[in-house]
């Protein structure tokens, strides 16, 4: 049996496009997901989120199963193209409406909001207008769509995440081609990922500026990370793990913690890694009031391929730059992803960020799993397997704060099962089971066990 801090946040995590569906309901516009999904080979299955858990309909339902379960907190996305169908100009009123009934259903039922502002769906028509991330003019789109919501939703909503894992959108979308917008570069990932950090910087200047003396908030952006560990003792092994961390987490973090890319990557990629002005690096540095984590799996790290290594193919920063080599311990048990289950290695992670960053306050807004056999109902509902990752995960958690890591919040990934992005409805990560073809819900045991913590703050 081990204890939480009494006002430790318990919630789970969703976002826009895997549970909304309503796609071309009450004036929403199209995004990059309704264009990449509707392209046939795209997405297992050619699976799309048209209907997804059509939360856009169901929101109280789904509040209401959050409320069983005891959580004090639920973190959502906006969907950009639902409030502004056309990225900029016009909102829909329609859109910003259900956003302010959501908001509302959630603080009536004791529910914090923490709202994620992009969570991977950008309008399409900023995408076809100039590529979307690409664009020099990106920053000052994304603070116009923050600024709207700050101004509906601020007086309500006191958490915000600017961006969801940057790196996915920089790799996965415009380095490898996986998910939206689907384009494949060895070059545009490094200013999609320079431009996300620009936009996030100008998003937090305007509601520190302008929002924060009378709404009180707090603002940030959540990076994603997997655990890098040295394959051996060997120096060289143990350099290209702290190099692969770099690549992967310090990309994103350590402009804002530091004021600049690591020098890893300044040193590796040359001119390639676009630079930001001194105007820039003053509003990153510090732009982020806490550290918000997500975090899946762990992999080991070395300086030369062995017969079974891999280069880092999207896990862990452009490929041939990074001089990494990772694999998975054959020992270790995977999920349904193939993701190895490593719960010592979130205590390293942690670690590891309260040691080069200074200690900041952290919250894992992301950590969950996807297992085999769950579209089977039954078997979805007994997932004993589910409950032993978290639980095996949240012990971590407490050993590190133990250690002195300032973690304060924990959501799980994910109030049920959804679109999951290129692998359509194969993978299933909720704690609560959804059937696609009736759109029925009902609690795991994942759910009962997990909302049993968030009521007593006790994982036994």
């Amino acid at each position: 049996m081990i204890s939480f801090p009494k006002n430790f946040v318990w919630g789970t995590a969703t976002a826009s496009y895997q549970i909304e569906g309503a796609w071309q309901t009450d004036g929403r516009g199209p995004s990059i997901w309704d264009e990449f999904s509707h392209t046939p080979g795209n997405v297992m299955r050619d699976d799309n989120g048209d209907v997804a858990c059509d939360h856009y309909h169901r929101f109280r339902e789904d509040v209401a199963m959050m409320k069983e379960m005891g959580l004090n907190a639920y973190r959502f996305s906006i969907s950009w193209s639902r409030i502004l169908p056309e990225g900029k100009g016009d909102r829909n009123e329609a859109g910003l409406r259900f956003y302010d009934e959501l908001v509302d259903c959630l603080l009536d039922n004791g529910i914090e909001p923490w709202v994620t502002l992009y969570n991977w769906d950008l309008p399409l028509a900023l995408f076809n207008e100039s590529k979307g991330l690409l664009s020099l003019d990106f920053p000052n789109r994304f603070a116009r769509y923050a600024e709207l919501c700050f101004e509906r939703f601020g007086d309500r909503v006191k958490r915000w995440i600017t961006f969801n894992e940057p790196w996915c959108s920089s790799i996965l979308g415009y380095g490898l081609g996986e998910m939206a917008p689907g384009r494949v570069s060895d070059t545009e990932p490094y200013l999609a990922a320079h431009r996300i950090l620009q936009a996030h910087a100008e998003a937090v200047h305007l509601y520190r500026s302008r929002f924060l003396d009378r709404q009180n908030g707090l603002i940030g952006i959540t990076n994603n990370c997997d655990w890098r560990e040295p394959e051996s003792e060997d120096p060289q092994d143990i350099e290209a793990a702290e190099r692969s961390l770099e690549f992967f987490f310090g990309w994103f973090a350590d402009p804002i913690y530091k004021g600049d890319y690591p020098a890893s990557m300044r040193e590796s990629v040359g001119d390639r890694l676009p630079r930001f002005t001194d105007k820039e690096q003053a509003r990153l540095l510090g732009s982020s009031d806490f550290f918000g984590l997500n975090h899946y799996t762990t992999m080991l790290a070395a300086s030369h391929g062995s017969g079974n290594g891999t280069a880092p193919q999207g896990n862990g920063g452009i490929f041939s730059d990074q001089r990494v080599y990772l694999k998975a311990d054959p020992n270790w048990e995977q999920t349904h992803m193939g993701w190895s289950i490593v719960p010592w290695g979130c205590g390293k992670l942690l670690r590891w960020i309260d040691e080069r960053y200074d200690r900041p306050p952290i919250y894992i807004t992301e950590n969950g799993c996807a297992l085999p056999g769950e579209d089977n109902r039954e078997v979805a509902l007994n997932d004993d397997g589910r409950v032993s990752f978290l639980r095996d995960y949240l012990t971590e958690c407490q050993s590190a704060i133990s250690d002195g890591v300032d973690l304060r919040g924990y959501f799980c990934w994910t109030l049920m099962d959804n679109f999951e992005w290129a692998h359509g409805y194969d993978k299933r990560f909720g704690l609560h089971y959804v059937d696609f073809d009736t759109l029925e819900r009902a609690p795991k045991k994942s759910a009962k066990w997990y909302g049993q913590v968030a009521r007593t703050g006790v994982v036994v």
